[in-house]
């Protein structure tokens, strides 16, 4: 089974080492042996289908430069898991204009002051490090 993350580490990797490459390949890339599966176009025929070489015709798309970048972009991934994680967490925008409203214009700061407690609580939570 092919996975997302690896995908998305390699499709990342090239773009970044030699944008609007175009390949196929049909297993995950996690070593040099997969790296050397790829089928890179080349260009395309008369019907607009993809004529591909098994042989990698840039020089620059080595495994070792494409591993490398691939840990790159799982590092980078990685460091905004706080991120993601408060994304989801934080109280909902309505909640947040609800509880406003009603501060500003009703007077009431009940809402509000739990909204701020649950905003604050997501931060703590998550962390940035």
């Amino acid at each position: 089974m092919v996975s997302s993350e690896n995908i998305i580490k390699f499709n990342k990797a090239i773009q970044t080492l030699r944008p609007n490459t175009e390949m196929i390949w049909n297993d995950d890339i996690i070593n040099e042996t997969d790296f050397n599966k790829v089928k890179w176009v080349t260009g395309k025929n008369d019907n607009g289908e993809a004529i591909t070489s098994d042989t990698n015709p840039h020089s620059e798309l080595t495994w070792d430069l494409v591993s490398a970048e691939m840990d790159k972009v799982k590092t980078e991934y990685d460091a905004l898991d706080y991120a993601r994680a408060r994304a989801v967490a934080y109280p909902s925008t309505p909640d947040f204009m609800e509880a406003y409203t009603e501060k500003e214009i009703g007077g009431d700061s009940t809402k509000w002051d739990a909204y701020v407690i649950n905003y604050n609580k997501v931060r703590t939570d998550n962390p940035k490090e």
